[in-house]
Protein backbone atom coordinates (compact mmCIF):
# COMPACT_ATOMS: atom_id res chain seq x y z
CA UNK A 1 0.00 0.00 0.00
CA UNK A 2 1.27 3.17 -0.89
CA UNK A 3 1.49 6.36 1.67
CA UNK A 4 -0.01 9.48 1.88
CA UNK A 5 1.49 12.39 0.98
CA UNK A 6 1.83 14.27 3.88
CA UNK A 7 1.90 17.45 1.61
CA UNK A 8 -1.32 16.79 0.52
CA UNK A 9 -4.49 18.11 1.60
CA UNK A 10 -7.65 16.57 2.52
CA UNK A 11 -9.65 17.58 -0.69
CA UNK A 12 -6.43 16.02 -3.19
CA UNK A 13 -6.89 13.03 -0.70
CA UNK A 14 -10.34 12.40 -2.41
CA UNK A 15 -9.71 14.03 -6.04
CA UNK A 16 -6.24 12.72 -6.61
CA UNK A 17 -6.51 8.84 -6.42
CA UNK A 18 -3.52 6.50 -6.80
CA UNK A 19 -4.25 3.68 -5.15
CA UNK A 20 -5.67 1.65 -7.30
CA UNK A 21 -7.97 -0.25 -4.75
CA UNK A 22 -9.64 3.02 -3.70
CA UNK A 23 -10.02 3.88 -7.89
CA UNK A 24 -11.77 0.76 -8.21
CA UNK A 25 -14.17 1.53 -5.15
CA UNK A 26 -14.83 4.71 -6.69
CA UNK A 27 -14.92 3.73 -10.57
CA UNK A 28 -17.87 0.76 -9.28
CA UNK A 29 -19.90 3.11 -6.94
CA UNK A 30 -20.08 5.61 -9.80
CA UNK A 31 -21.58 2.82 -12.36
CA UNK A 32 -23.88 1.13 -9.51
CA UNK A 33 -24.99 4.22 -7.42
CA UNK A 34 -24.63 6.79 -9.80
CA UNK A 35 -26.12 5.19 -12.85
CA UNK A 36 -22.81 5.91 -15.06
CA UNK A 37 -22.16 3.90 -18.21
CA UNK A 38 -19.22 2.08 -18.48
CA UNK A 39 -17.81 4.26 -21.45
CA UNK A 40 -18.39 7.14 -19.20
CA UNK A 41 -16.37 5.65 -16.02
CA UNK A 42 -13.82 4.43 -18.30
CA UNK A 43 -12.91 7.45 -19.37
CA UNK A 44 -12.75 9.31 -15.78
CA UNK A 45 -10.88 6.67 -14.22
CA UNK A 46 -8.42 6.13 -17.40
CA UNK A 47 -10.04 2.59 -17.82
CA UNK A 48 -11.20 0.24 -21.08
CA UNK A 49 -14.75 -0.38 -21.26
CA UNK A 50 -13.73 -3.99 -21.40
CA UNK A 51 -11.35 -3.38 -17.78
CA UNK A 52 -14.87 -1.70 -16.40
CA UNK A 53 -17.21 -4.85 -17.49
CA UNK A 54 -14.54 -7.03 -15.73
CA UNK A 55 -14.75 -4.79 -12.49
CA UNK A 56 -18.14 -5.40 -12.54
CA UNK A 57 -17.81 -8.79 -13.22
CA UNK A 58 -15.52 -10.08 -10.38
CA UNK A 59 -17.25 -7.27 -8.03
CA UNK A 60 -20.86 -9.32 -8.43
CA UNK A 61 -19.52 -12.36 -7.92
CA UNK A 62 -17.88 -11.49 -4.47
CA UNK A 63 -21.00 -10.06 -3.39
CA UNK A 64 -23.03 -13.46 -4.63
CA UNK A 65 -20.39 -15.66 -2.56
CA UNK A 66 -20.40 -13.67 0.74
CA UNK A 67 -17.83 -13.36 3.08
CA UNK A 68 -15.69 -10.49 3.84
CA UNK A 69 -16.16 -6.80 2.11
CA UNK A 70 -13.53 -6.58 -1.09
CA UNK A 71 -12.37 -3.34 -0.06
CA UNK A 72 -13.03 -2.46 3.60
CA UNK A 73 -11.94 -4.48 7.01
CA UNK A 74 -13.52 -4.43 10.02
CA UNK A 75 -11.37 -3.19 12.72
CA UNK A 76 -11.44 -5.68 15.54
CA UNK A 77 -11.35 -4.13 19.24
CA UNK A 78 -8.55 -5.68 21.72
CA UNK A 79 -5.40 -6.39 21.23
CA UNK A 80 -2.86 -7.41 17.86
CA UNK A 81 -2.34 -10.37 17.85
CA UNK A 82 1.42 -11.53 16.86
CA UNK A 83 2.29 -12.34 12.83
CA UNK A 84 2.81 -15.83 12.96
CA UNK A 85 5.93 -15.22 11.33
CA UNK A 86 7.38 -13.25 14.36
CA UNK A 87 5.74 -15.50 16.80
CA UNK A 88 7.88 -18.63 15.26
CA UNK A 89 10.64 -16.44 15.16
CA UNK A 90 10.88 -15.59 18.87
CA UNK A 91 9.28 -19.43 19.80
CA UNK A 92 12.89 -20.44 17.77
CA UNK A 93 14.95 -17.88 18.92
CA UNK A 94 14.08 -18.46 22.62
CA UNK A 95 14.57 -22.41 22.42
CA UNK A 96 17.97 -21.97 20.71
CA UNK A 97 19.13 -19.49 23.58
CA UNK A 98 18.35 -22.60 25.88
CA UNK A 99 20.92 -24.74 24.10
CA UNK A 100 18.16 -26.83 21.69
CA UNK A 101 19.11 -28.00 18.47
CA UNK A 102 17.45 -28.00 15.40
CA UNK A 103 15.84 -31.56 16.19
CA UNK A 104 14.49 -30.58 19.76
CA UNK A 105 12.90 -27.30 18.50
CA UNK A 106 11.37 -29.14 15.77
CA UNK A 107 9.80 -31.39 17.97
CA UNK A 108 8.71 -28.75 20.61
CA UNK A 109 6.96 -26.63 18.12
CA UNK A 110 5.53 -29.85 16.34
CA UNK A 111 4.03 -30.01 19.90
CA UNK A 112 2.26 -26.86 19.46
CA UNK A 113 0.66 -27.53 16.41
CA UNK A 114 3.35 -25.39 14.34
CA UNK A 115 4.31 -26.67 10.79
CA UNK A 116 7.48 -25.64 10.12
CA UNK A 117 10.87 -27.95 8.50
CA UNK A 118 13.79 -27.89 10.18
CA UNK A 119 15.66 -26.55 7.19
CA UNK A 120 13.30 -23.32 7.43
CA UNK A 121 14.39 -23.75 11.43
CA UNK A 122 18.17 -23.69 10.66
CA UNK A 123 17.29 -20.89 7.88
CA UNK A 124 16.02 -18.74 10.54
CA UNK A 125 18.46 -19.31 13.02
CA UNK A 126 21.03 -18.57 10.46
CA UNK A 127 20.05 -15.13 9.50
CA UNK A 128 19.46 -14.51 13.66
CA UNK A 129 23.46 -14.69 13.72
CA UNK A 130 23.27 -18.51 15.41
CA UNK A 131 25.83 -20.64 15.07
CA UNK A 132 25.38 -24.51 14.82
CA UNK A 133 25.61 -26.24 18.13
CA UNK A 134 28.60 -27.76 19.29
CA UNK A 135 27.80 -31.64 19.84
CA UNK A 136 26.97 -32.17 23.10
CA UNK A 137 27.62 -35.24 25.86
CA UNK A 138 24.86 -37.40 26.77
CA UNK A 139 25.23 -35.88 30.67
CA UNK A 140 24.82 -32.13 29.11
CA UNK A 141 21.16 -33.18 26.99
CA UNK A 142 19.84 -35.26 29.87
CA UNK A 143 19.89 -31.82 32.18
CA UNK A 144 18.20 -29.88 30.20
CA UNK A 145 15.17 -29.34 32.02
CA UNK A 146 12.70 -27.22 33.90
CA UNK A 147 15.07 -23.82 33.17
CA UNK A 148 15.56 -24.47 29.89
CA UNK A 149 11.69 -23.96 28.70
CA UNK A 150 10.68 -20.49 27.52
CA UNK A 151 7.71 -19.32 29.26
CA UNK A 152 5.93 -19.59 25.61
CA UNK A 153 5.98 -23.17 25.98
CA UNK A 154 3.32 -24.96 27.17
CA UNK A 155 2.03 -29.05 26.75
CA UNK A 156 -1.27 -29.72 25.84
CA UNK A 157 -3.39 -31.59 28.02
CA UNK A 158 -2.93 -35.64 28.36
CA UNK A 159 -5.77 -37.29 26.37
CA UNK A 160 -6.41 -40.11 24.41
CA UNK A 161 -4.78 -39.49 20.72
CA UNK A 162 -8.10 -38.45 17.70
CA UNK A 163 -5.72 -40.73 15.58
CA UNK A 164 -6.52 -38.32 12.64
CA UNK A 165 -4.08 -37.98 9.71
CA UNK A 166 -0.93 -35.62 11.30
CA UNK A 167 2.90 -35.50 10.70
CA UNK A 168 5.04 -34.66 13.52
CA UNK A 169 8.97 -35.02 15.01
CA UNK A 170 10.14 -36.72 18.22
CA UNK A 171 13.58 -36.98 19.63
CA UNK A 172 12.50 -40.52 21.19
CA UNK A 173 10.80 -42.47 17.98
CA UNK A 174 12.93 -45.02 19.38
CA UNK A 175 10.60 -45.74 22.31
CA UNK A 176 8.04 -47.15 19.57
CA UNK A 177 10.22 -50.23 18.82
CA UNK A 178 9.38 -52.03 22.25
CA UNK A 179 5.72 -51.76 20.76
CA UNK A 180 5.80 -55.32 19.02
CA UNK A 181 7.77 -56.35 21.21
CA UNK A 182 4.67 -55.75 24.08
CA UNK A 183 2.27 -56.99 21.37
CA UNK A 184 3.69 -60.11 20.57
CA UNK A 185 4.54 -61.32 24.22
CA UNK A 186 0.67 -60.20 24.85
CA UNK A 187 1.75 -57.83 28.06
CA UNK A 188 -0.92 -55.23 26.94
CA UNK A 189 -3.21 -58.01 27.16
CA UNK A 190 -1.70 -58.56 31.10
CA UNK A 191 -2.24 -54.71 31.33
CA UNK A 192 -5.99 -54.75 30.15
CA UNK A 193 -6.77 -57.49 32.55
CA UNK A 194 -4.82 -56.23 35.81
CA UNK A 195 -6.53 -54.54 38.42
CA UNK A 196 -4.27 -51.67 38.17
CA UNK A 197 -6.52 -48.29 38.59
CA UNK A 198 -7.70 -46.41 35.25
CA UNK A 199 -9.01 -42.84 34.92
CA UNK A 200 -11.63 -41.15 33.70
CA UNK A 201 -9.39 -39.37 30.95
CA UNK A 202 -6.73 -42.38 30.58
CA UNK A 203 -7.21 -45.68 29.70
CA UNK A 204 -5.62 -48.85 31.91
CA UNK A 205 -3.23 -49.82 29.17
CA UNK A 206 -2.50 -45.90 28.23
CA UNK A 207 -1.88 -45.10 31.84
CA UNK A 208 0.74 -48.22 32.63
CA UNK A 209 2.76 -47.39 29.24
CA UNK A 210 2.88 -43.95 30.45
CA UNK A 211 5.00 -44.72 33.41
CA UNK A 212 7.22 -47.33 31.51
CA UNK A 213 7.65 -44.27 28.39
CA UNK A 214 9.56 -43.16 31.27
CA UNK A 215 11.38 -45.99 32.51
CA UNK A 216 12.55 -47.20 28.98
CA UNK A 217 13.52 -43.83 28.13
CA UNK A 218 16.47 -43.15 30.93
CA UNK A 219 14.26 -40.33 32.56
CA UNK A 220 16.35 -39.74 35.88
CA UNK A 221 13.63 -36.82 37.40
CA UNK A 222 9.94 -37.73 36.96
CA UNK A 223 9.54 -33.78 38.12
CA UNK A 224 11.68 -33.11 35.04
CA UNK A 225 8.66 -33.31 32.85
CA UNK A 226 9.31 -30.01 31.08
CA UNK A 227 11.07 -31.92 28.20
CA UNK A 228 9.34 -35.45 27.50
CA UNK A 229 5.89 -33.98 28.30
CA UNK A 230 5.87 -32.39 25.19
CA UNK A 231 7.53 -35.15 23.11
CA UNK A 232 4.57 -36.33 20.82
CA UNK A 233 6.65 -39.79 19.95
CA UNK A 234 6.23 -40.41 23.65
CA UNK A 235 2.74 -39.76 23.46
CA UNK A 236 2.01 -41.81 21.08
CA UNK A 237 4.16 -44.69 22.65
CA UNK A 238 1.07 -44.96 25.20
CA UNK A 239 -1.52 -43.80 22.64
CA UNK A 240 -1.63 -40.69 24.25
CA UNK A 241 -1.21 -37.10 22.46
CA UNK A 242 1.74 -35.96 25.24
CA UNK A 243 2.51 -37.75 27.97
CA UNK A 244 1.00 -36.61 31.27
CA UNK A 245 2.53 -34.09 34.03
CA UNK A 246 4.32 -35.31 36.82
CA UNK A 247 1.62 -35.16 39.20
CA UNK A 248 -0.34 -37.36 37.03
CA UNK A 249 2.05 -40.24 38.08
CA UNK A 250 1.86 -39.22 41.69
CA UNK A 251 -1.51 -39.28 41.91
CA UNK A 252 -1.95 -42.42 39.66
CA UNK A 253 0.57 -44.86 42.04
CA UNK A 254 -1.35 -43.96 45.14
CA UNK A 255 -4.09 -45.78 44.05
CA UNK A 256 -2.14 -48.54 43.59
CA UNK A 257 -1.79 -51.86 46.39
CA UNK A 258 1.03 -54.45 46.83
CA UNK A 259 -1.54 -56.90 45.53
CA UNK A 260 -2.07 -55.44 42.25
CA UNK A 261 1.67 -55.55 42.03
CA UNK A 262 1.77 -59.12 43.41
CA UNK A 263 -1.18 -60.22 40.53
CA UNK A 264 0.97 -58.16 37.63
CA UNK A 265 3.84 -59.99 38.60
CA UNK A 266 2.56 -63.74 38.94
CA UNK A 267 0.75 -63.14 34.92
CA UNK A 268 3.86 -61.63 33.85
CA UNK A 269 5.87 -64.99 34.89
CA UNK A 270 3.19 -66.92 33.19
CA UNK A 271 3.99 -65.16 30.12
CA UNK A 272 7.98 -65.32 30.59
CA UNK A 273 7.21 -69.15 31.39
CA UNK A 274 5.34 -69.29 28.26
CA UNK A 275 7.94 -68.44 25.84
CA UNK A 276 10.46 -70.39 27.59
CA UNK A 277 12.28 -67.91 29.31
CA UNK A 278 12.38 -69.53 32.66
CA UNK A 279 14.73 -72.19 33.46
CA UNK A 280 14.78 -74.83 36.46
CA UNK A 281 16.94 -72.10 38.47
CA UNK A 282 16.75 -69.11 40.22
CA UNK A 283 19.33 -66.37 41.58
CA UNK A 284 17.89 -64.52 44.91
CA UNK A 285 19.60 -60.83 45.97
CA UNK A 286 18.94 -58.18 48.29
CA UNK A 287 19.26 -54.52 47.01
CA UNK A 288 18.98 -51.27 49.65
CA UNK A 289 16.97 -48.35 47.79
CA UNK A 290 18.01 -45.62 49.70
CA UNK A 291 15.58 -43.09 50.85
CA UNK A 292 16.74 -39.44 51.21
CA UNK A 293 13.25 -38.23 53.15
CA UNK A 294 12.51 -38.33 56.90
CA UNK A 295 13.62 -41.58 57.73
CA UNK A 296 11.82 -42.58 60.38
CA UNK A 297 10.03 -45.26 59.12
CA UNK A 298 12.96 -46.69 57.56
CA UNK A 299 15.44 -48.99 58.66
CA UNK A 300 19.18 -49.15 57.71
CA UNK A 301 20.43 -51.51 55.06
CA UNK A 302 23.56 -52.02 53.79
CA UNK A 303 24.00 -50.21 50.06
CA UNK A 304 26.65 -51.92 47.91
CA UNK A 305 26.28 -48.61 46.05
CA UNK A 306 28.01 -46.74 48.80
CA UNK A 307 29.74 -49.20 50.84
CA UNK A 308 27.60 -48.05 54.15
CA UNK A 309 24.29 -48.65 56.04
CA UNK A 310 21.61 -45.97 55.64
CA UNK A 311 18.01 -45.66 55.64
CA UNK A 312 16.50 -47.27 53.02
CA UNK A 313 14.28 -49.71 51.28
CA UNK A 314 15.19 -53.24 51.69
CA UNK A 315 14.32 -55.05 48.04
CA UNK A 316 14.41 -58.56 46.92
CA UNK A 317 15.08 -59.23 42.89
CA UNK A 318 14.90 -62.60 41.30
CA UNK A 319 16.58 -63.23 38.20
CA UNK A 320 16.93 -66.35 35.49
CA UNK A 321 20.64 -66.87 35.05
CA UNK A 322 19.99 -68.31 31.63
CA UNK A 323 17.84 -65.60 30.09
CA UNK A 324 18.23 -62.69 32.72
CA UNK A 325 14.90 -62.24 32.89
CA UNK A 326 13.49 -60.78 36.33
CA UNK A 327 10.47 -62.68 37.39
CA UNK A 328 9.78 -60.95 40.82
CA UNK A 329 10.47 -58.29 43.08
CA UNK A 330 9.39 -57.09 46.69
CA UNK A 331 10.24 -53.96 48.53
CA UNK A 332 8.15 -54.55 51.72
CA UNK A 333 10.89 -56.84 53.32
CA UNK A 334 12.13 -55.66 57.35
CA UNK A 335 14.93 -56.90 59.24
CA UNK A 336 12.35 -59.12 61.18
CA UNK A 337 11.61 -61.14 57.93
CA UNK A 338 14.19 -60.93 55.68
CA UNK A 339 15.48 -64.81 56.41
CA UNK A 340 12.22 -66.28 55.50
CA UNK A 341 11.99 -63.81 52.03
CA UNK A 342 13.01 -67.42 50.19
CA UNK A 343 10.11 -69.03 51.83
CA UNK A 344 7.87 -66.18 50.14
CA UNK A 345 9.56 -66.34 46.90
CA UNK A 346 8.96 -70.41 46.55
CA UNK A 347 5.32 -69.29 47.74
CA UNK A 348 4.57 -66.66 44.98
CA UNK A 349 6.65 -69.11 42.60
CA UNK A 350 4.71 -72.02 43.31
CA UNK A 351 1.51 -70.19 43.84
CA UNK A 352 0.18 -71.79 40.16
CA UNK A 353 0.35 -75.58 40.75
CA UNK A 354 0.03 -76.17 36.64
CA UNK A 355 3.90 -74.35 35.89
CA UNK A 356 6.74 -76.45 36.93
CA UNK A 357 8.36 -75.75 39.71
CA UNK A 358 11.47 -74.02 40.92
CA UNK A 359 14.43 -76.94 41.32
CA UNK A 360 17.39 -74.65 41.96
CA UNK A 361 18.22 -71.60 44.43
CA UNK A 362 21.59 -69.62 44.18
CA UNK A 363 21.94 -67.22 46.96
CA UNK A 364 24.38 -65.33 49.32
CA UNK A 365 25.87 -66.36 52.57
CA UNK A 366 23.22 -63.96 54.57
CA UNK A 367 20.03 -64.18 52.34
CA UNK A 368 18.58 -66.84 55.23
CA UNK A 369 19.09 -69.25 58.01
CA UNK A 370 20.12 -72.77 57.82
CA UNK A 371 17.00 -73.91 59.34
CA UNK A 372 15.75 -72.79 56.15
CA UNK A 373 18.23 -74.63 53.83
CA UNK A 374 16.83 -77.85 55.66
CA UNK A 375 13.65 -76.78 54.85
CA UNK A 376 14.25 -76.49 51.06
CA UNK A 377 16.45 -79.96 51.54
CA UNK A 378 13.02 -81.59 52.43
CA UNK A 379 10.92 -79.81 50.09
CA UNK A 380 13.46 -81.27 47.46
CA UNK A 381 14.42 -78.35 46.60
CA UNK A 382 18.45 -77.46 45.49
CA UNK A 383 20.78 -74.98 46.64
CA UNK A 384 23.93 -73.52 46.21
CA UNK A 385 25.07 -70.73 47.98
CA UNK A 386 28.24 -69.22 50.59
CA UNK A 387 29.05 -70.65 53.93
CA UNK A 388 30.05 -68.20 56.28
CA UNK A 389 33.27 -67.72 57.57
CA UNK A 390 34.49 -68.53 61.27
CA UNK A 391 37.73 -69.23 62.96
CA UNK A 392 37.21 -72.62 63.12
CA UNK A 393 36.66 -73.30 59.19
CA UNK A 394 39.57 -70.94 58.26
CA UNK A 395 41.44 -72.85 60.26
CA UNK A 396 40.13 -76.43 59.11
CA UNK A 397 40.97 -74.99 55.07
CA UNK A 398 44.77 -74.39 56.32
CA UNK A 399 44.80 -78.23 57.35
CA UNK A 400 44.07 -79.64 53.64
CA UNK A 401 47.34 -80.99 52.14
CA UNK A 402 47.66 -80.02 49.35
CA UNK A 403 47.60 -83.37 47.41
CA UNK A 404 43.56 -82.85 47.92
CA UNK A 405 43.86 -79.86 45.82
CA UNK A 406 42.68 -79.96 42.34
CA UNK A 407 42.66 -77.61 39.31
CA UNK A 408 39.10 -77.32 37.39
CA UNK A 409 38.34 -75.73 34.14
CA UNK A 410 35.42 -73.75 34.12
CA UNK A 411 33.99 -72.30 31.00
CA UNK A 412 32.85 -68.54 30.86
CA UNK A 413 30.23 -67.68 27.98
CA UNK A 414 32.73 -65.63 25.76
CA UNK A 415 34.30 -69.13 25.09
CA UNK A 416 37.32 -69.04 27.33
CA UNK A 417 38.27 -70.96 30.18
CA UNK A 418 39.61 -70.78 34.07
CA UNK A 419 41.30 -72.72 36.28
CA UNK A 420 40.69 -72.96 39.42
CA UNK A 421 41.96 -74.63 42.29
CA UNK A 422 39.25 -76.39 44.21
CA UNK A 423 38.66 -78.81 47.42
CA UNK A 424 35.36 -80.39 48.69
CA UNK A 425 34.16 -82.12 51.74
CA UNK A 426 31.21 -83.05 53.57
CA UNK A 427 30.01 -81.40 56.84
CA UNK A 428 27.43 -80.77 58.84
CA UNK A 429 25.85 -77.36 60.00
CA UNK A 430 23.87 -76.41 63.07
CA UNK A 431 19.99 -76.74 62.58
CA UNK A 432 20.39 -78.30 59.61
CA UNK A 433 19.48 -82.27 59.57
CA UNK A 434 21.42 -83.39 56.86
CA UNK A 435 24.89 -83.32 55.57
CA UNK A 436 25.93 -80.72 53.46
CA UNK A 437 28.73 -80.57 50.64
CA UNK A 438 31.28 -77.72 51.18
CA UNK A 439 33.32 -76.49 48.11
CA UNK A 440 36.81 -74.65 48.59
CA UNK A 441 37.74 -73.00 45.91
CA UNK A 442 40.91 -71.19 46.04
CA UNK A 443 41.38 -67.83 44.47
CA UNK A 444 45.29 -68.19 43.01
CA UNK A 445 46.56 -67.23 46.07
CA UNK A 446 45.10 -63.54 45.95
CA UNK A 447 42.04 -63.95 48.41
CA UNK A 448 40.87 -66.56 50.93
CA UNK A 449 39.26 -69.42 49.60
CA UNK A 450 35.25 -69.10 48.73
CA UNK A 451 33.34 -71.46 50.74
CA UNK A 452 30.46 -72.93 48.50
CA UNK A 453 27.86 -75.50 50.27
CA UNK A 454 25.07 -77.36 48.33
CA UNK A 455 22.59 -80.14 48.93
CA UNK A 456 23.12 -81.39 45.28
CA UNK A 457 25.75 -84.04 45.71
CA UNK A 458 25.27 -85.09 41.88
CA UNK A 459 26.65 -82.22 40.03
CA UNK A 460 29.94 -81.78 39.05
CA UNK A 461 32.71 -79.42 40.50
CA UNK A 462 32.95 -77.69 37.29
CA UNK A 463 28.73 -77.44 36.67
CA UNK A 464 28.74 -75.98 40.62
CA UNK A 465 31.02 -73.56 40.34
CA UNK A 466 29.99 -72.73 36.79
CA UNK A 467 26.22 -71.92 38.08
CA UNK A 468 27.30 -70.10 41.03
CA UNK A 469 29.28 -68.05 38.96
CA UNK A 470 25.80 -66.60 37.02
CA UNK A 471 24.86 -65.12 40.74
CA UNK A 472 26.63 -63.13 39.80
CA UNK A 473 24.70 -62.02 36.72
CA UNK A 474 21.60 -60.41 39.67
CA UNK A 475 24.27 -58.32 41.01
CA UNK A 476 25.24 -57.17 37.67
CA UNK A 477 21.55 -56.47 36.72
CA UNK A 478 20.44 -55.00 40.50
CA UNK A 479 23.48 -52.25 39.81
CA UNK A 480 22.00 -51.84 36.19
CA UNK A 481 18.62 -50.57 37.84
CA UNK A 482 20.53 -48.43 40.25
CA UNK A 483 22.42 -46.57 37.37
CA UNK A 484 20.34 -46.67 34.21
CA UNK A 485 16.90 -47.45 35.54
CA UNK A 486 17.32 -44.98 38.71
CA UNK A 487 15.86 -47.25 41.34
CA UNK A 488 17.81 -45.05 43.98
CA UNK A 489 16.12 -42.01 42.84
CA UNK A 490 12.46 -41.87 42.42
CA UNK A 491 12.04 -43.33 46.09
CA UNK A 492 13.01 -40.12 47.12
CA UNK A 493 9.99 -37.91 46.72
CA UNK A 494 6.30 -39.08 46.56
CA UNK A 495 6.61 -39.20 43.16
CA UNK A 496 5.33 -43.19 42.71
CA UNK A 497 5.08 -46.09 45.37
CA UNK A 498 8.10 -47.96 45.27
CA UNK A 499 6.80 -50.87 45.00
CA UNK A 500 5.01 -50.33 42.07
CA UNK A 501 8.47 -47.94 40.94
CA UNK A 502 10.04 -51.61 40.89
CA UNK A 503 7.75 -53.53 39.06
CA UNK A 504 7.61 -50.97 36.30
CA UNK A 505 11.82 -51.03 36.59
CA UNK A 506 11.73 -55.08 35.86
CA UNK A 507 9.83 -54.78 33.11
CA UNK A 508 11.57 -52.30 31.67
CA UNK A 509 14.82 -54.09 31.97
CA UNK A 510 12.97 -57.34 30.67
CA UNK A 511 11.81 -55.77 27.62
CA UNK A 512 15.69 -54.11 27.03
CA UNK A 513 16.53 -58.65 27.44
CA UNK A 514 13.76 -58.85 24.57
CA UNK A 515 15.11 -56.40 22.18
CA UNK A 516 17.97 -57.84 22.44
CA UNK A 517 18.12 -61.48 22.79
CA UNK A 518 18.81 -62.71 18.97
CA UNK A 519 20.85 -59.63 17.46
CA UNK A 520 23.95 -61.37 17.71
CA UNK A 521 26.46 -59.32 19.28
CA UNK A 522 24.23 -57.77 21.15
CA UNK A 523 22.50 -59.90 23.84
CA UNK A 524 25.21 -59.82 26.16
CA UNK A 525 24.79 -55.64 26.61
CA UNK A 526 23.78 -53.71 29.54
CA UNK A 527 20.60 -51.63 28.52
CA UNK A 528 22.37 -48.60 28.88
CA UNK A 529 24.28 -49.62 26.06
CA UNK A 530 21.28 -50.98 24.16
CA UNK A 531 19.36 -47.63 24.99
CA UNK A 532 21.95 -45.74 23.28
CA UNK A 533 22.66 -47.99 20.29
CA UNK A 534 19.04 -48.66 18.96
CA UNK A 535 16.47 -46.65 20.91
CA UNK A 536 17.77 -43.44 21.56
CA UNK A 537 17.11 -41.84 17.74
CA UNK A 538 14.94 -39.38 16.51
CA UNK A 539 12.48 -39.23 13.46
CA UNK A 540 9.34 -38.65 11.67
CA UNK A 541 5.69 -39.82 12.46
CA UNK A 542 2.76 -39.88 10.48
CA UNK A 543 -0.49 -40.89 10.97
CA UNK A 544 -2.56 -42.11 8.35
CA UNK A 545 -5.76 -43.50 7.97
CA UNK A 546 -4.75 -47.01 8.28
CA UNK A 547 -1.23 -46.86 10.06
CA UNK A 548 1.87 -45.45 11.70
CA UNK A 549 4.39 -45.10 9.61
CA UNK A 550 7.67 -44.18 11.61
CA UNK A 551 10.81 -43.04 10.02
CA UNK A 552 13.99 -43.56 11.63
CA UNK A 553 16.89 -41.38 11.21
CA UNK A 554 20.14 -43.33 9.88
CA UNK A 555 21.74 -44.39 12.46
CA UNK A 556 24.64 -47.72 12.54
CA UNK A 557 22.76 -50.11 14.31
CA UNK A 558 19.43 -49.31 12.42
CA UNK A 559 20.04 -52.51 9.31
CA UNK A 560 20.19 -54.62 12.71
CA UNK A 561 17.07 -53.12 13.76
CA UNK A 562 14.70 -53.32 11.15
CA UNK A 563 15.78 -56.77 10.30
CA UNK A 564 15.15 -57.55 13.74
CA UNK A 565 11.47 -56.11 13.73
CA UNK A 566 10.62 -57.94 10.39
CA UNK A 567 10.30 -61.11 12.23
CA UNK A 568 7.10 -59.93 14.60
CA UNK A 569 3.59 -60.46 12.28
CA UNK A 570 1.66 -56.97 11.20
CA UNK A 571 0.10 -56.34 14.34
CA UNK A 572 -2.50 -54.05 15.04
CA UNK A 573 -2.59 -51.86 17.98
CA UNK A 574 -6.05 -51.20 19.78
CA UNK A 575 -4.05 -48.52 21.33
CA UNK A 576 -3.19 -47.03 18.42
CA UNK A 577 -6.72 -46.89 16.75
CA UNK A 578 -6.19 -50.37 15.73
CA UNK A 579 -3.47 -49.16 12.91
CA UNK A 580 -0.40 -50.84 12.49
CA UNK A 581 3.23 -49.53 12.92
CA UNK A 582 5.05 -49.27 9.65
CA UNK A 583 9.18 -48.61 10.49
CA UNK A 584 11.27 -47.40 7.50
CA UNK A 585 14.53 -45.57 7.72
CA UNK A 586 15.20 -41.85 6.43
CA UNK A 587 17.69 -40.38 4.10
CA UNK A 588 18.91 -38.86 6.21
CA UNK A 589 21.28 -38.71 9.83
Amino acid sequence: MENINPNANAAEYFNNISNPVHKQYLALRMFFVEGHSAEHVAAKFGYTTGTVYSLVRDFKLKIANGGEDPFFKENKAGRKKLDQEDEIKTLVVAYRKKYLSVPEIKALLDAQQINISERSITSLLTNEGFARLPRRENSVRNNIGADNRPGLCTADRSETLCHKPEKFSSQLTGLLLFLPIIKNYGIDGLIRNSEYPKTTVINRVSAILSVLALKLSDTERYSMDDIWCMDRGMGLFAGLNVLPKAAWYSSYSSGITRGMNISFQHDLRSVWHKHGLLSDTVNLDFTAIPYWGDDDPFENNWSGKRSKALASIQAVLAQDPESGILCYGDTTIRHNNERNVVMEFLDFYHADASEPIVKYLVFDSKFTTYHNLSILDNQGIKFITIQRRSKNLSAKINAIPKPNWKGVRVPRDNGKSRIVTVCEDKSSLPGYDNEIRQVFIAGNNKSEPAILITNDFDITLQGLIRKYSQRWLVEKDISEQIHFFHLNRNSSGIVVKVDFDLVMTILAHNLFRLFVKDIDGYSHCESKTVFKKFILNAGEVEINNHDIVVTLKKKRTLPLTLDFLAGFPDFSYPWLGNKKLIFKSANFS
